[in-house]
């Protein structure tokens, strides 16, 4: 007698149930930091808002594929970002790539193209996961659904392999992802709602060879921005999830496996997914307030003469924002950073000091002395 183990052997599948009671606060907390998140954009200057937008969508465009262990280059994705959004591209300084054009529309196209989702354009967005791939040993075939139903998740060495999950057989692929694009297209369902239930749909169908968890946040993507009017522009969901990747899988393996969850009940990785968006939204806010007090700071230093080294130094310390270093800043790392000399490194400091560009840290003196950026004055 087979045992029933995965999460779509279950007959009710997909008719997922959940506590809405259970969700609801979360989701009021969410579109209140989405509130302050819009207020928050509303600070900065048009440049810095442009910058602020291509960053967050840099750093989607990576993250995303980092969760699945590739590692983009971000001046290649940075490049297409500028190229495909008009934002001063230089030709003479295009470092972008077939790869990164390709991934580039497929966040784009998920972001801000808000036709129906159709199985064909899934099929566009995993071929642009795959642009240039070529491997004899994991061969994965581009914009089509796969053709088996050994379909695994499995970490562990061979002999000592765990399987995570098993997706649905080769034969009910079209079917269920056709019942999940009906479901996105139609359902009225909360979009926050709906976004985690499709993500959790979507990797449980697993219908493509690879690329298919960044194929599914792609489409979280495309419910948040075009049910939702969370502006997700300006934040980050794949950066959130890759930074508790382990939560991730332990929240899709738990929910998938019937052992654990016998009646469909999604009501943890709704909640899962609801705090992977309000974090991402958390840094966000974080990285605005660093924009915002650097603005400020370079205000407030805008006529105070400064050497370039020092510069360096001031730019560094406002890119890791208030508190700086770990530690202070020192007579060593400000050589480091500067490739300067010990003698070179004090005249410099104390010359920053002398301006109140910088502040000595209380408990340390002579050659322990340690500063900091001086915000208050």
């Amino acid at each position: 007698m087979n045992v029933k183990k995965w999460i779509w052997q279950h007959k009710n599948f997909p008719n997922f149930t959940y506590d809405y009671s259970k969700i609801e606060p979360m989701i009021f907390r969410l579109i209140e930091k989405s509130g302050e998140l819009k207020g928050k954009m509303s600070y900065l200057a048009t440049g810095e808002h442009d910058n602020f937008s291509v960053e967050t969508s840099l750093n989607e465009i990576i993250a995303t594929s980092l969760i699945e262990g590739e590692e983009l280059k971000r001046e290649s994705v940075r490049s297409s970002l500028h190229k495909k959004l008009e934002i001063r591209f230089n030709r003479a300084n295009d470092k972008s790539t077939k790869k990164s054009d390709s991934l580039t529309e497929l966040y784009l196209d998920s972001r801000f193209n808000q036709e129906a989702l159709t199985v064909e354009r899934l099929h566009k967005w995993h071929s642009a996961i795959f642009e240039e791939y070529s491997s004899v040993l994991y061969p994965v075939n581009r914009g089509i659904f796969r053709d088996h139903d050994e379909m695994q998740i499995v970490s562990g060495s061979i002999g000592r392999e765990r399987v995570h999950y098993q997706a649905i057989p080769q034969r009910e692929i079209e079917s269920s992802t056709k019942q999940l694009i009906d479901y996105i297209n139609s359902s009225s369902e909360n979009f926050i709602v709906k976004s985690a239930v499709a993500h959790l749909w979507f990797e449980s169908i697993h219908p493509y060879d690879d690329g298919n968890g960044r194929v599914g946040r792609a489409i979280v993507n495309y419910i948040l921005a075009k049910d939702g009017g969370l502006d997700n522009r300006y934040y980050s969901i794949s950066s959130a999830i890759n930074k508790d990747r382990q939560g991730y899988y332990n929240s899709l393996e738990k929910t998938q496996n019937l052992i654990y969850n016998k009646n469909l009940e999604v009501t943890e990785w709704i909640e899962w997914h609801t705090k992977s968006i309000e974090n991402s939204i958390d840094i966000s806010l974080k990285s605005i307030k660093k924009v915002v007090e650097k603005t400020r700071f370079y205000d407030k230093i805008r006529y105070v003469k400064l050497n370039e080294k020092q510069n360096k130094v001031i730019n560094r310390l406002l890119d890791i924002g208030e508190g700086n270093f770990e530690g202070g800043l020192t007579n060593k790392k400000y050589r480091a950073l500067t490739k300067t000399d010990a003698v070179t490194a004090s005249r410099h400091l104390k010359d920053m000091l002398n301006k109140g560009i910088i502040r000595e840290i209380e408990g340390f003196s002579g050659r322990n002395t340690r500063y900091e950026l001086n915000y208050k004055n």
